[in-house]
């Protein structure tokens, strides 16, 4: 199967994955033919592209870092926790237990998942962004954890801290949260204070370790002291507001929001890289950037040759050189044949130059 973005989409195309719909409900299984009305409703639901088989990609298997229903909880605790705190009707203590279960679970998945990503696209779903953000994020930056090699324990207090890094946000008025168009000084003042909101209503009423509530303060926070909402910088910054930094602005920027649409994943990475030991801490970044790869499986790419290819896997340690499925030369289908930007000789003069719709 192939990552196809939904303004591509066409009637006829065969759905490789599931399809699910905001709350977990089967929209279209693997094998539906794609109608107009049901490009329509993906679009609806605001997924940014669906996978699907054609000739070229059948035997191409992609796996999910976490299960759609593992997803679909994780983001209905958070939004529990949100509304709920928004509207003064839980103790944000009752949801703890299930978010901890929840981020168990996202560990176990990240730490069997052996190769580099397996699938990054299917973090980017569905219009609550809020919410699937924070998850999101919680999965960004327990893959950067274990790539930085701490233990099980270490990473679920990240993994928890993460999912909770934007509770401040339920203090943020919603006509300033979905603007689309840009903020103006005293909304963006307004937007900034999520973080000192949150690390205050949190250590005010609960007992949360010290570790969460700085990530919660940090996370808006640069390595050159340019950040908010203390002006920290370098070492000053936690460890994990350090992580949890680049996974919120990873996300932030490969996600559809209503003033300007997603980055691909590896423009994403480009711009992160540019603010590297500037905005970002070097070593959180280098291992950022072992366990994200800019071209996730499934994807087209556009080669320096002129070809067309479909990514087939990807190589730890050398992420800009996958294998791929090369589909077309020159504009014109061809009979595919896979090649290996790392291993293979006759390739060292090939390059990816960007990712390509079709």
């Amino acid at each position: 199967m192939r990552y196809v973005p939904t303004n591509c989409l066409k009637p006829g195309m065969i759905c490789g994955k599931r399809i699910i719909g905001k709350n977990g409900q089967l929209l279209l299984n693997l094998g539906a033919v794609l109608q107009d009305s049901y490009i329509q409703k993906i679009n609806e639901l605001g997924y940014s592209g669906v996978y699907i088989e054609d000739q070229f990609s059948r035997d191409i298997m992609i796996d999910d870092i976490i299960s759609d229903t593992l997803r679909a909880n994780s983001v209905k605790a958070i939004k529990e926790l949100h509304t709920g705190i928004a509207g003064k009707k839980i103790d944000a203590m009752e949801k703890l237990d299930t978010i901890n279960v929840l981020v168990d679970e996202i560990l176990s998945a990240v730490i069997s998942n052996k190769g580099l990503n397996v699938n990054l696209m299917d973090l980017k779903i569905f219009d609550d962004y809020t919410y699937y953000h924070s998850v999101n994020v919680g999965v960004l930056a327990v893959l950067v954890g274990t790539a930085m090699n701490m233990n099980r324990q270490v990473l679920h207090a990240l993994g928890v801290s993460a999912m909770m890094h934007d509770i401040g946000k339920v203090f943020i008025p919603k006509e300033i949260l979905n603007k689309p168009g840009r903020l103006s000084v005293d909304e963006f003042e307004m937007m900034k204070s999520h973080s000192e909101r949150g690390f205050n209503y949190l250590s005010e009423r609960y007992a949360f370790s010290d570790t969460t509530l700085d990530a919660i303060l940090d996370h808006h926070e640069r390595n050159d002291g340019s950040g908010y909402p203390n002006g920290k910088a370098g070492n000053e910054i936690s460890r994990f507001g350090r992580i949890i930094a680049i996974a919120d602005v990873f996300d932030a920027l490969t996600s559809d929001r209503p003033y300007r649409p997603a980055m691909s994943p590896s423009e994403a990475i480009e711009f992160i890289m540019a603010g590297a030991d500037t905005s970002f801490d070097m070593h959180v970044l280098q291992a950022f950037l072992e366990r994200i790869s800019p071209y996730s499986p499934g994807t087209t790419v556009k080669l320096s040759n002129n070809s067309t290819g479909i990514v087939l896997k990807n190589h730890r340690g050398s992420s800009l050189r996958p294998m791929i499925r090369v589909i077309r030369e020159n504009g014109q289908e061809i009979t595919p044949y896979d090649i290996d930007l790392t291993h293979d000789r006759n390739t060292l003069g090939i390059t990816i130059i960007g990712t390509e719709d079709i």
